[in-house]
């Protein structure tokens, strides 16, 4: 399948065209989803099932790193993976149409309920180390074209929690920052237009959350990995969220990092749904809905919401 000319899609911390000097195996797996929607837990799930143990021998970012983050050097990351004898699996939040697109390698994203996404993004923004990034940035790339990139960003959310969820779901530059309602809604759009494909597997948050076990059946079999029944207890066990949450220092995205978090084991904020309704009040839902009606086909918005939204209402 061919999806057309590659997008390049470049924030002051990732550049999707790291992926230009990858060379994939068969058998590779690359997790692609939005930010804050279980792309760790599926890391977590490929590790479990890849290696049927829930020790590994190093933290989790080191086994499935970040390809296009740019917090390491290329070299040393491609070298990385090229020493690997396991089975691949690869981080990134790079939509589909960003990505080199491979018939032998499995391409897994995840969706979720985006007013979820809002609220866990601003707890790992407020988590995280600023300084401590742009110093790892520095050190892996260099600082060109960092002033650049970071004028032409968007300011970081202020305000109340509620005007900091608004920010996200209409920013006053929209499709600019890492994250925002625009770009998660286009990320899932480009596999949701290719869902049917073998080797595209589109999982959702909440199913995770309602029947891990489930899917993780799933998961492996659409991986082609057999896995025995006594197996499967501890394993599924491994990937609740109060276990991972314990291990958060081996476990978090960029953990290996020192110091790139405050609190290692709040990068696994709640592990819930509908964290929104704190912040977002039912009244604003239509105006929430007509916001998504602009970003999103209306099948695709009726497949991540759930229930489905109200009619939309005046922006």
């Amino acid at each position: 399948m061919g999806l057309g000319e590659r997008v390049r899609y470049q924030t002051s911390f990732t550049d999707s065209a790291r992926w230009d000097g990858f060379v994939f195996r068969p058998g590779d797996i690359v997790i692609s989803t939005p930010a804050k929607c279980g792309t760790t837990w599926l890391q977590m799930i490929c590790a479990l099932e890849i290696f049927k143990s829930a020790t590994f021998d190093r933290p989790l970012d080191q086994i499935s790193p970040w390809l296009d983050v740019l917090l390491r050097p290329l070299t040393g990351v491609l070298a990385d993976l090229e020493a690997q004898a396991h089975r691949r699996f690869i981080k990134t939040h790079a939509p589909l149409d960003g990505l080199p697109f491979d018939d032998r390698v499995t391409y897994l994203c995840a969706s979720r309920d985006p007013r979820d996404v809002a609220v866990s993004l601003d707890s790992h923004a407020s988590n995280t180390d600023r300084a401590v990034s742009l110093a790892l940035r520095e050190d892996a790339v260099g600082a060109v074209v960092l002033d650049e990139l970071l004028a032409a960003a968007p300011s970081l959310p202020s305000g109340t929690a509620r005007e900091r969820f608004w920010s996200w779901v209409n920013p006053a530059a929209p499709g600019k920052a890492v994250s925002d309602l625009e770009i998660m809604l286009h990320h899932l759009d480009t596999f949701w237009q290719v869902r049917d494909q073998p080797n595209i597997v589109l999982l959702r948050y909440e199913d995770l959350l309602d029947d891990l076990e489930g899917q993780m059946r799933y998961i492996a079999a659409r991986l082609g990995i057999a896995i025995t029944e006594t197996a499967w207890p501890d394993l599924v066990q491994a990937a609740t969220f109060a276990v991972m949450k314990g291990r958060a220092g081996e476990l978090a995205s960029e953990a290996s990092h020192d110091g790139f978090y405050h609190d290692h084991s709040q990068f696994f904020h709640s592990g819930s749904t509908g964290q929104w309704r704190q912040v977002l009040s039912e009244e604003e839902l239509p105006r929430y809905a007509a916001r998504v009606a602009e970003c999103a086909p209306a099948d695709l918005a009726a497949w991540i919401h759930r229930p489905a939204l109200p009619a939309a209402g005046n922006l």
